[in-house]
Protein backbone atom coordinates (compact mmCIF):
# COMPACT_ATOMS: atom_id res chain seq x y z
CA UNK A 1 0.00 0.00 0.00
CA UNK A 2 2.65 2.73 0.88
CA UNK A 3 4.29 2.25 -2.91
CA UNK A 4 0.64 3.11 -3.84
CA UNK A 5 0.48 6.31 -1.93
CA UNK A 6 3.75 7.37 -3.15
CA UNK A 7 2.94 7.26 -6.49
CA UNK A 8 -0.41 9.40 -5.13
CA UNK A 9 1.61 11.77 -3.37
CA UNK A 10 4.46 12.14 -6.54
CA UNK A 11 1.51 12.61 -8.99
CA UNK A 12 0.05 15.69 -6.52
CA UNK A 13 3.53 16.90 -6.85
CA UNK A 14 3.70 16.94 -10.74
CA UNK A 15 0.08 17.66 -11.28
CA UNK A 16 0.71 21.24 -8.44
CA UNK A 17 3.59 21.69 -10.66
CA UNK A 18 2.04 21.44 -14.06
CA UNK A 19 -0.94 23.77 -12.92
CA UNK A 20 2.03 26.36 -11.80
CA UNK A 21 3.60 26.17 -14.62
CA UNK A 22 0.58 27.09 -16.77
CA UNK A 23 -0.55 29.41 -14.37
CA UNK A 24 2.94 31.25 -14.93
CA UNK A 25 3.09 30.82 -18.65
CA UNK A 26 -0.60 32.38 -18.98
CA UNK A 27 0.49 35.37 -16.96
CA UNK A 28 3.51 35.94 -19.29
CA UNK A 29 1.33 35.65 -22.41
CA UNK A 30 0.53 39.35 -23.52
CA UNK A 31 -3.28 39.92 -22.96
CA UNK A 32 -4.18 40.45 -26.49
CA UNK A 33 -4.03 43.91 -28.56
CA UNK A 34 -6.06 47.04 -28.18
CA UNK A 35 -7.12 49.06 -31.38
CA UNK A 36 -8.24 52.56 -30.55
CA UNK A 37 -9.44 54.79 -33.99
CA UNK A 38 -10.69 58.18 -33.26
CA UNK A 39 -11.57 58.98 -36.49
CA UNK A 40 -13.58 55.98 -38.36
CA UNK A 41 -14.76 57.89 -41.25
CA UNK A 42 -12.48 60.60 -43.22
CA UNK A 43 -13.54 63.34 -46.10
CA UNK A 44 -10.76 64.68 -48.45
CA UNK A 45 -10.40 66.98 -52.06
CA UNK A 46 -8.28 65.41 -54.67
CA UNK A 47 -4.73 65.96 -54.13
CA UNK A 48 -4.41 66.60 -50.42
CA UNK A 49 -2.59 64.65 -47.89
CA UNK A 50 -4.71 62.36 -45.45
CA UNK A 51 -3.74 60.51 -41.99
CA UNK A 52 -5.48 57.57 -41.29
CA UNK A 53 -5.40 57.71 -37.49
CA UNK A 54 -4.97 54.45 -35.05
CA UNK A 55 -3.11 53.73 -32.19
CA UNK A 56 -2.93 50.38 -30.78
CA UNK A 57 -0.67 48.67 -27.78
CA UNK A 58 -0.11 44.79 -26.91
CA UNK A 59 2.64 43.41 -24.49
CA UNK A 60 4.68 41.59 -27.64
CA UNK A 61 6.20 42.70 -30.74
CA UNK A 62 3.11 43.40 -33.38
CA UNK A 63 2.58 43.07 -36.75
CA UNK A 64 0.44 46.05 -38.52
CA UNK A 65 -0.76 45.85 -42.28
CA UNK A 66 -3.37 48.17 -44.20
CA UNK A 67 -5.11 47.39 -47.04
CA UNK A 68 -7.39 49.32 -48.97
CA UNK A 69 -10.63 47.91 -50.61
CA UNK A 70 -12.76 49.72 -53.19
CA UNK A 71 -14.63 49.01 -56.01
CA UNK A 72 -11.55 48.42 -58.41
CA UNK A 73 -10.19 45.62 -55.60
CA UNK A 74 -8.48 45.11 -52.93
CA UNK A 75 -4.82 46.56 -52.50
CA UNK A 76 -2.37 45.84 -49.70
CA UNK A 77 -0.53 48.89 -49.14
CA UNK A 78 2.37 48.30 -46.19
CA UNK A 79 3.40 46.14 -43.85
CA UNK A 80 5.78 46.35 -41.04
CA UNK A 81 6.93 45.02 -37.67
CA UNK A 82 7.46 47.26 -35.13
CA UNK A 83 11.17 47.99 -34.87
CA UNK A 84 11.86 45.68 -38.43
CA UNK A 85 10.77 45.86 -41.49
CA UNK A 86 8.37 47.75 -43.76
CA UNK A 87 7.37 46.20 -46.85
CA UNK A 88 5.62 48.87 -48.33
CA UNK A 89 3.75 48.26 -52.03
CA UNK A 90 4.60 49.15 -55.69
CA UNK A 91 1.63 51.17 -56.09
CA UNK A 92 1.62 53.39 -52.74
CA UNK A 93 6.12 53.44 -52.81
CA UNK A 94 6.27 57.20 -52.63
CA UNK A 95 2.97 58.07 -51.40
CA UNK A 96 2.56 56.50 -48.16
CA UNK A 97 4.56 57.12 -44.36
CA UNK A 98 4.14 54.89 -41.75
CA UNK A 99 4.02 55.74 -37.99
CA UNK A 100 5.07 53.90 -34.55
CA UNK A 101 1.52 53.61 -33.23
CA UNK A 102 0.20 52.23 -36.68
CA UNK A 103 -0.68 54.91 -38.20
CA UNK A 104 -0.05 56.06 -41.80
CA UNK A 105 0.02 59.20 -43.63
CA UNK A 106 -1.58 58.89 -47.68
CA UNK A 107 0.01 61.72 -49.76
CA UNK A 108 -1.84 63.45 -53.02
CA UNK A 109 -4.98 61.31 -52.99
CA UNK A 110 -6.84 60.57 -55.71
CA UNK A 111 -10.62 59.37 -56.90
CA UNK A 112 -8.96 55.80 -56.81
CA UNK A 113 -7.80 56.59 -52.95
CA UNK A 114 -11.91 56.38 -51.77
CA UNK A 115 -13.11 53.35 -50.59
CA UNK A 116 -12.30 51.64 -46.89
CA UNK A 117 -8.96 50.78 -45.21
CA UNK A 118 -8.51 48.21 -42.90
CA UNK A 119 -5.82 47.30 -40.33
CA UNK A 120 -4.96 44.30 -38.85
CA UNK A 121 -2.59 44.20 -35.84
CA UNK A 122 -1.16 41.16 -35.17
CA UNK A 123 0.71 40.19 -31.70
CA UNK A 124 3.36 37.77 -32.05
CA UNK A 125 1.63 34.84 -30.39
CA UNK A 126 -1.60 35.16 -32.65
CA UNK A 127 -3.94 37.55 -31.01
CA UNK A 128 -5.18 39.78 -33.52
CA UNK A 129 -7.48 42.98 -34.13
CA UNK A 130 -9.31 44.80 -36.55
CA UNK A 131 -10.20 48.54 -37.43
CA UNK A 132 -11.84 50.21 -40.81
CA UNK A 133 -11.82 53.72 -41.43
CA UNK A 134 -14.27 54.76 -44.58
CA UNK A 135 -12.54 57.47 -46.61
CA UNK A 136 -14.07 59.50 -49.14
CA UNK A 137 -12.84 62.26 -51.58
CA UNK A 138 -14.14 64.86 -53.49
CA UNK A 139 -13.46 66.05 -56.73
CA UNK A 140 -13.12 70.30 -56.73
CA UNK A 141 -14.89 71.07 -60.09
CA UNK A 142 -12.99 73.53 -61.94
CA UNK A 143 -14.66 73.36 -65.33
CA UNK A 144 -17.88 75.20 -63.25
CA UNK A 145 -15.16 78.17 -62.14
CA UNK A 146 -13.80 78.10 -66.00
CA UNK A 147 -17.67 78.12 -67.27
CA UNK A 148 -18.14 81.37 -64.99
CA UNK A 149 -14.79 83.05 -65.85
CA UNK A 150 -15.79 82.28 -69.62
CA UNK A 151 -19.41 83.34 -69.11
CA UNK A 152 -17.94 86.73 -67.29
CA UNK A 153 -14.91 87.43 -70.02
CA UNK A 154 -18.10 87.44 -72.64
CA UNK A 155 -19.89 89.62 -70.99
CA UNK A 156 -17.53 92.07 -70.18
CA UNK A 157 -16.74 92.14 -73.88
CA UNK A 158 -20.47 92.15 -74.86
CA UNK A 159 -20.82 95.38 -72.69
CA UNK A 160 -17.57 96.99 -73.91
CA UNK A 161 -18.96 96.52 -77.56
CA UNK A 162 -22.20 98.09 -76.61
CA UNK A 163 -20.65 101.44 -74.75
CA UNK A 164 -18.74 101.35 -77.41
CA UNK A 165 -21.64 101.24 -80.05
CA UNK A 166 -23.23 103.72 -77.92
CA UNK A 167 -20.58 106.02 -77.90
CA UNK A 168 -20.16 106.61 -81.89
CA UNK A 169 -23.78 106.42 -82.08
CA UNK A 170 -23.99 109.48 -79.43
CA UNK A 171 -20.68 110.96 -81.21
CA UNK A 172 -22.57 110.77 -84.60
CA UNK A 173 -25.73 112.39 -83.44
CA UNK A 174 -23.96 115.16 -82.11
CA UNK A 175 -22.40 115.88 -85.19
CA UNK A 176 -25.40 115.43 -87.20
CA UNK A 177 -27.00 118.07 -85.01
CA UNK A 178 -24.25 120.41 -85.20
CA UNK A 179 -24.29 120.52 -89.31
CA UNK A 180 -28.04 120.27 -89.12
CA UNK A 181 -27.61 123.92 -87.12
CA UNK A 182 -25.23 124.95 -89.04
CA UNK A 183 -27.26 124.88 -92.40
CA UNK A 184 -30.26 126.15 -90.37
CA UNK A 185 -28.14 128.73 -89.45
CA UNK A 186 -26.96 129.84 -93.15
CA UNK A 187 -30.34 129.32 -94.42
CA UNK A 188 -31.73 131.76 -92.13
CA UNK A 189 -28.65 134.18 -93.06
CA UNK A 190 -29.46 133.33 -96.46
CA UNK A 191 -32.99 134.45 -96.00
CA UNK A 192 -32.46 137.47 -93.78
CA UNK A 193 -30.17 138.55 -97.00
CA UNK A 194 -32.36 137.95 -99.65
CA UNK A 195 -34.92 139.57 -97.68
CA UNK A 196 -32.86 142.74 -97.49
CA UNK A 197 -31.87 142.98 -101.11
CA UNK A 198 -35.52 142.68 -102.14
CA UNK A 199 -36.81 145.61 -99.52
Amino acid sequence: MRPLQGCRGRGVVVGTVTLCLAAGWALQTPGGVSLVIPQHNINATVAQNILLSVEYSCRGVATIEWKHVSSWGTTKIVEWRSGNYVNISTAYKDRVTTFENGSIQLLNVGMRDAGYYFITVTEEYGTNTYGTIIVNIYEIIYEDLHFVAVLFAFLAAVSAILISFMWLCNKSLHLFQKKTTHKLTANTTEEIELETIEC
